[in-house]
């Protein structure tokens, strides 16, 4: 450990504390308020990766969480900067992301006097963080940086913001830290199992649905170990997809609403009952529910489960996977109940060949994922943005590891793809990263193609080109008999965009013509968007509302 002092601007105080951290990496768009912070990375050995909206920035801080399990940080300039990145905020603080982002932030010594962006930023992202403070002085720096990235991390992690005034991050104070290392975080208690372990040794029907914090708490291994172990089917939703492997035996997708619906206890773990699981009515009326994750929750579940657990996940699913046989002692009840759910799973999926053979064009979604599924590797990393298109991948698209499944979340927030797949290729430079992209979340941020560019990043888009915003027209259609605010200009060029932002552009039309261009933009070396044409009267067959 460093015991000397020096005295450094507060922007290498900012570094320094980041690189104690482990963080290679600052997603910023550039701001005089934060050149102090540029300078300190510089010297520390921190890659600064500059994009053209802060709102990209913010995501592609969520988006390095996402596949790294750690903190991502961006640095936000004064005013715009931080308002800009608000959304990502809301999304992480939904998506349990942790992250910290530094604020730009008018000089303390002008405060209330007009400054150039001027703005008190801590009273509105304080509702979307589990940090939010001002640094006070230069000296405050360091210990200020601590506190945000432990909250950050805390269960329930989220976004964390720390305001950095224009002067103290200019002038300078003793660093007293050096680089010593964060204190190690104690693992928390392990609860009292025993009510659940009885409700599992007198299933019958058991099921596991498992979400996000599952993947948050690295609870991955013990779930398959109590998988197996028990014999009970599971199913995945959120960042939890590919904990189990799309052709584990025990892993379903499609016989969801079969299995919820009949099963007799139910193990939820990581994942909320929100509106992705009916707000609770997805189970059976007498489905007895036993809520697990790593922390208690931050609302009342809306249906009262018969058994909570919350603390360590791995731990608790260890527990559950050593303390004795499941329903029917693993005998012919199970092996009945398995059956059942993979009859109805075999049943979902030989319904879809019609639409994973159809030789429309313009193509419907479900032959395009068909035939992305022959081009991805086990480890690709695939980011949906988008409304119906993004559905129909959630739907079909296998994750086979963890952290390989990336989509805006309960917050739903579009225009988040680019800034993840920019995190997602520079944390895992030598796996394949497919953005999957709807022709209105190209609107949101797809000038980040030209971020793509000049930083080297071959990342693959697919883009469903309907011209339409189908998840608004159609069910406006339905309602209504007529749609208004939902229409885009058919068979826009988006690939010649891209080209022009230096990459590479695609464009497809018939089913056939997508292999070929698939390889061809894996092979570009750069950036790459396939824009394939897709029918806009195909609608999304929806089963959840939106309250």
């Amino acid at each position: 450990m460093t015991t000397e002092t020096t005295a450094v601007h507060g922007g290498r105080l900012v570094a320094r504390r980041l690189a104690a951290h482990g963080v290679t990496k600052l997603f910023t768009l550039s701001g005089g308020h934060l050149f102090s912070v540029y300078d300190g990375c510089r010297e520390e050995g921190i890659d600064i990766v500059d994009v053209r909206h802060e709102s990209c920035a913010a995501f592609a801080a969520e988006g390095w969480a996402k596949v790294t399990r750690t903190p991502g940080v961006c640095a936000l300039t004064a005013g715009p900067g931080v308002t800009n990145g608000m959304s990502a905020l809301g999304s992480a603080l939904q998506n349990h992301s942790p992250m910290l982002v530094l604020g730009g932030r008018a000089p303390a010594m002008r405060w209330g006097q007009g400054s150039l962006q001027e703005i008190d930023h801590v009273p509105f992202v304080r509702p979307l963080t589990r940090f939010a403070a001002t640094a006070g002085s230069t000296a405050e720096i360091p210990a200020l940086i601590d506190e945000a990235w432990a909250a950050a991390v805390r269960p329930h992690s989220g976004p964390a913001f720390v305001d950095l005034p224009l002067d103290h991050v200019f002038m300078e104070a003793e660093d007293e830290r050096g680089d010593e290392e964060p204190a190690a975080r104690p693992a928390p208690p392990v609860p009292d199992l025993a009510r659940a372990l009885t409700l599992l040794a007198d299933a019958e029907r058991p099921v596991i649905m498992a979400g996000t914090n599952l993947y948050w708490g690295h609870g991955e291994d013990a779930l398959r170990e109590l998988v197996e172990r028990r014999g009970i089917p599971v199913f995945l939703n959120g960042l939890a997809r590919g904990c189990i492997p799309a052709d584990h035996e025990l892993f379903f997708s499609r016989a969801r609403s079969t299995a919820l619906k009949g099963a007799d206890v139910a193990l939820v773990v990581g994942v909320p009952m929100d509106f992705r699981l009916g707000f609770g009515k997805s189970f059976g009326d007498d489905t007895e529910i036993v809520a697990i994750d790593v922390a208690e929750p931050e609302r009342d579940h809306p249906r009262a489960p018969a058994a909570e657990l919350y603390g360590d996940v791995a731990a608790i699913l260890s527990g559950l996977a050593e303390g004795g046989g499941a329903g029917g002692g693993g005998g012919n009840g199970l092996r009945e109940w398995v059956e059942t759910i993979r009859a109805v799973e075999r049943e979902k999926r030989d319904a879809e060949r019609e639409l994973r053979e159809d030789p429309r064009a313009p193509l419907h979604p479900m032959r395009l994922y068909a035939e992305l599924g022959e081009v991805l590797d086990r480890d690709a990393i695939v980011i949906g943005d988008g409304g119906d298109f993004v559905s129909y991948a959630g739907r079909v698209i296998d994750s086979y590891e963890p952290g390989c499944w990336l989509d805006p979340g309960p917050f739903g927030c579009l225009g988040s793809g680019p800034g993840y797949a920019l995190a997602a290729k520079l944390a895992h430079p030598d796996r394949q990263v497919v953005l999957l992209l709807g022709d209105g979340a190209f609107g949101f941020s797809g000038m980040e193609y030209d971020t793509l560019a000049r930083h080297g990043v071959n990342v693959v888009g697919v883009m469903g080109n309907n011209g339409i915003w189908g998840l608004e027209k159609h069910p406006m259609e339905f309602l209504y008999g007529y749609s208004v605010a939902a229409d885009l200009r058919p068979e826009t060029r988006y690939d010649q965009v891209v080209e022009a932002l230096g990459g590479h552009g695609e464009l497809v039309r018939e089913p056939g013509e997508f292999r070929g261009a698939m390889e061809r933009a894996f092979a570009a070396g750069k950036p790459a968007l396939v824009n394939v044409l897709t029918d806009p009267t195909v609608a999304y067959p929806r089963s959840s509302n939106l309250a």
